[in-house]
């Protein structure tokens, strides 16, 4: 009896020996399985959004940006498409039918004085007389155009090639003058503008240059009927006709100071490039 519960005992002692040693084990595996596994987010706490899987693009990556394409350029307002205002603000002064040895220098003059920059139409038989005139006006930071060789009002009526010869001659002589002068615009005598003329400028390189306001100073001599007629006829982007050239022009010189000062106050003046 007594080796009976002795054996007893022991099994006893045993199994619970055994048991231990599991629950030991066993603890230890689930303690390693929680430290692998992420814990699951508190409830009611925003959680950051995955990261994207970024995958090899078959689209090439640009290695520089295309430069702006250019705007395209205004297209004129007067006939044919010739230039009759300046598309800014400011207005510009435009002197016809010079160089002249007596009138040319003193608008040059005026200009200066009112540190005012104008376009200056001249006429190439007029260059052939007084080539330092163009100099002049060159050096003093004005604009060149081409007014014809002789002030032919017809010469738009001509055909392609007599026009063409008439501007290139002109040019020839400017450029004599002034050796690489920059020769921008064409204006035709009268404004007799034609389809013909207007082709051959823009194919020397010249854009045709036309007007908005006409004081007709080369007709009218008096300097307050000049001046009024631009005063009141100048809008912003006006381009202005006066003469230096082709007469009488002591209407024309008197009404500068006060015509400058007019539209300088109310637009600026800009010369044309």
């Amino acid at each position: 009896m007594t080796r009976r519960v002795a054996v007893a005992a022991a099994l006893v002692v045993l199994t619970l020996l055994v048991g231990s040693r599991w629950v030991t084990n066993r603890s230890a595996v689930l303690a390693n399985q929680r430290s692998t596994v992420p814990t699951a987010p508190a409830t009611g706490v925003a959680q950051p959004p995955p990261a994207p899987e970024v995958t090899p693009s078959s689209t090439p990556v640009p290695t520089h940006v295309a430069a702006p394409k250019p705007k395209p350029k205004r297209a004129g307002s007067g006939p044919f498409g010739s230039l009759r205002t300046t598309g800014r603000k400011q207005v510009a002064l435009t002197f016809d039918d010079g160089p002249h040895p007596v009138w040319t220098p003193q608008v040059l003059d005026r200009l200066k004085t009112a540190n005012v920059k104008a376009t200056f139409c001249v006429v190439g038989s007029q260059v052939r007389k007084h080539p330092e005139l163009v100099r002049r006006i060159v050096r003093e930071g004005h604009t060149l155009c081409n007014h014809s060789w002789n002030h032919e009002l017809d010469l738009g009526t001509k055909s392609v090639k007599e026009i063409k010869a008439n501007l290139e001659l002109t040019n020839n002589e400017i450029r004599k003058a002034v050796p690489n002068a920059k020769i921008a615009y064409f204006r035709h005598p009268g404004g007799k503008w034609t389809a013909n003329a207007v082709s051959v400028a823009r194919s020397l390189g010249m854009q045709p240059l036309d007007w908005d306001v006409d004081p007709r100073d080369w007709e009218i001599k008096d300097a307050k009927v000049i001046g009024s007629r631009v005063i009141g006829g100048a809008r912003s982007g006006s381009i202005i006709l006066m003469h230096d050239g082709g007469g009488d022009r002591k209407g024309t010189l008197s009404a500068c100071p006060n015509v400058i000062k007019n539209l300088k106050t109310r637009f600026g003046i800009a010369p044309l490039r």
